[in-house]
């Protein structure tokens, strides 16, 4: 008979309470071993069997004539046929191939072996890395946090990126999307963020991203010091729609695991726009009707549904932020405008001004951090609002001051404006590979914020002949752009 040391042992390995989410999900989902079917016909990209009776999406496998079998998933019905999205290349699938039922929910194995691998949208690695252990069985399609069980998000997050820690301070369990057209620096930002947030660990989704540029990310942007506490699931263009939508749902379960296990994650999803292109073609080809601009309902009842599971709860948090693809530099776009509302705040990034040069392009005044008044101090606070107030009045009067019709003395607040144009680019420019402390970051803004009260109107004398730019002996060396460094 065993003695109460070992029974005790014995419930110990039982899982925990914060597991038990899990193996209820997995119950519910069962259904009964064995199920099968065969294929009727094939509709675009989309396969319809007969006698397959298994719930929406579950994992079945066709029996290919003289080929290996290919992995499908349940997406809808049509009268009394089954509608399957497949996984893979379908080529060779044939008229009465057998169909059979193998996974009714689909999960994700969880392990501690996971940092630093690189998987593909099932969780298998693609990497030259060992085998995964088992580990836990984590559902992709999990129920968010209760609201009412979500503590009050209040502490800082620091990115040691400077524009985002000085003026889009952002706090543990917040999300954020960073909107951008094509080729305006969204993956080298994201790079900079997974080196520098100070989290326990990155899990990255690259969804929809062209093949070539996966190894760039993971070896220019990302390097050795970002990789060794990330995991990065990868689900690229040429991969079919089910597949891209399961990256991003396998990459948030292996985020909430991680959670579960008290640590502190960063999501990064390049882009949640992919992972919505996807959810409109397997809509399309589920048979529903398009609405806005070709997007089904599916698509904005699959967002929401999507961040909601991000965020903090009793034992940890997940900070997410999503990469939204901008169509035509249309900020108004439907997927643009549904997530402004989804999420915690929104930065964006200006094609013009990496078109000159500065990066990271953030284009400080349409960004807004919601939680940052309540996470940072008054001080900083107001330092903020001053600084943001001189680049308001400055682009404001920008035509005006690029023609030479303003005349100086004219306006202090716009000659303030003026003179601390070139330090508050400076500030808010940050090489590639350059990380910055937050505290340095506030310092910095808090300095420059108290050179800009510090300046005085010009006398009346001065404002009859046209002074020169004074910012060289105001503002601190550390502040200015290089030209002015090498000339003080």
């Amino acid at each position: 008979m065993a003695d109460s040391s070992s029974i005790q042992n014995r419930i110990e390995s039982f899982p925990s309470i914060p597991r038990s989410k899990v193996w209820k999900h997995c119950l519910q989902r069962l259904v009964p071993y064995g199920i099968s079917g065969h294929v009727r016909s094939v509709r675009g990209t989309t396969i319809v069997v007969d006698g397959l009776p298994v719930p929406v999406g579950s994992l079945v496998r066709i029996v290919r004539r003289n080929q290996d079998s290919v992995n499908a998933e349940v997406i809808g019905f049509d009268g009394g046929r089954t509608v399957l999205a497949p996984l893979d290349n379908f080529d060779g699938v044939g008229q009465g191939d057998s169909v059979e039922l193998f996974q009714t929910y689909r999960s994700v194995n969880v392990c501690p072996e996971l940092i630093g691998r690189v998987l593909d949208a099932t969780g298998n690695p693609i990497d030259d890395g060992t085998p995964l252990p088992f580990g836990i069985k984590m559902p992709c399609d999990a129920a968010p946090v209760p609201a009412l069980t979500r503590p009050p998000i209040d502490k800082i997050l620091p990115t040691q990126v400077r524009s985002i820690d000085s003026f889009l301070t952002l706090g543990y369990g917040q999300r954020i999307g960073i909107f951008a057209g094509s080729g305006v620096g969204k993956s080298t930002l994201l790079g900079m963020l997974a080196r520098g947030t100070q989290a326990d660990c990155v899990v990255i989704a690259l969804i929809g991203e062209r093949g070539r540029e996966v190894r760039e990310f993971l070896d220019r942007d990302l390097g050795e010091e970002g990789r060794a506490k990330s995991v990065t699931v990868v689900a690229t263009s040429d991969q079919p729609a089910p597949k891209r939508i399961l990256a991003a749902k396998t990459a948030t379960a292996i985020a909430e695991s991680l959670r579960d296990e008290g640590k502190n994650v960063l999501l990064l999803m390049d882009s949640v726009t992919r992972f919505a292109m996807a959810q409109r073609e397997v809509g399309l080809a589920a048979g529903e009707v398009p609405t806005t601009r070709g997007y089904p309902p599916s698509v904005f009842a699959m967002l929401p549904q999507l961040v909601e599971r991000t965020g903090i709860n009793q034992r940890g948090s997940i900070t997410a932020m999503y990469t939204v693809l901008v169509e035509g530099d249309d900020p108004n776009e439907p997927i643009s405008d549904a997530l402004r509302g989804l999420l915690d705040g929104h930065i964006y990034l200006s094609r013009s001004i990496a078109a000159r040069g500065r990066y990271p392009a953030v284009d400080v005044l349409p960004s807004v951090s919601r939680l940052q008044s309540q996470l940072i101090p008054k001080e900083m606070r107001l330092a903020a609002e001053s600084i943001r107030g001189l680049m308001a009045i400055y682009k404001e009067n920008e035509d005006l001051i690029n023609i030479g019709a303003y005349q100086h003395g004219s306006n202090v607040t716009i000659d303030r404006a003026i003179q601390l144009r070139s330090a508050i680019e400076s500030l808010l420019a940050q090489e590639q590979h350059e990380l910055v402390p937050w505290n340095r970051s506030v310092d910095e803004l808090r300095k420059l914020s108290e050179i800009a009260n510090a300046i005085t109107p010009p006398s009346t004398s001065s404002q009859a002949t046209k002074t020169t730019n004074p910012m060289p002996s105001m503002v601190p060396h550390s502040l200015l752009p290089n030209s002015n460094r090498r000339a003080v």
